[in-house]
């Protein structure tokens, strides 16, 4: 089967027009490299190379997630997640803290991979990445409130913003956050942390 293959990596170049694959093809697909790849209603979008400021970012959050308590048995880098779109759809969030429920249920699982009979993790982080924005501020807004994911931070280095989405009824509340402003997560508890400390990674 020829696949359908997205490289966001600059608005001149377009996707392959091709078949749609389904959740079991792209669970067996292996390309021979080393890219990751999301699979968006059957297409296959291959992950951006991060920046640098987006890397620093990511070890800052996870390494503060640590000094909150939460145990690295439910820290998770680059993991999938399985969503509901118009297809099942696969999400690979930057960084992912899982209930105590689901740590359980993936202990021992040869690919970090969410399914979408599994719980849900509590929280998922997207660090944006240029162009991309229309994905990490809506499709997977409404993904991952289909999902259940009781928090959604959206950390945009580029407007100098980290947008919390805090999960009510099915549905996202919104919070931004900028400069001095203190991060407030009902899900956290009390923190100290700022948005400028995060975007300063």
């Amino acid at each position: 089967m020829t696949l359908a293959i997205t490289k966001p990596v600059s608005p001149e170049i377009q996707p392959e027009r091709s078949q749609k694959i389904t959740f079991e093809d792209f669970l067996e697909f292996d390309d021979g490299t080393d890219f990751m790849y999301e699979l968006e209603n059957g297409e296959l979008v291959q992950m951006a190379s991060e920046s640098e400021i987006n890397q620093r970012i990511a070890v800052f959050l996870l390494i503060y997630f640590s000094q909150l308590g939460i145990p690295a048995s439910r820290l998770r880098m680059k993991s999938e997640i399985a969503v509901n779109s118009r297809m099942v759809s696969v999400r690979v969030p930057d960084l992912v803290v899982f209930s105590e429920e689901l740590a359980a249920v993936m202990q021992g699982a040869k690919r970090s991979l969410v399914l979408l009979d599994m719980p849900s993790p509590e929280l998922v982080v997207e660090l944006v990445s240029p162009g991309q924005e229309s994905r990490d501020y809506r499709y997977k807004r409404s993904e991952y409130a289909a999902r259940g994911i009781l928090e959604y931070w959206v950390v945009d280095a580029i407007a100098q913003k980290v947008t919390i989405f805090q999960w009510v009824e099915g549905f996202y509340d919104e919070l931004v956050f900028t400069g001095d402003m203190v991060i407030i997560s009902p899900l956290l508890g009390n923190l100290t942390l700022t948005a400028a400390q995060i975007l300063q990674g």
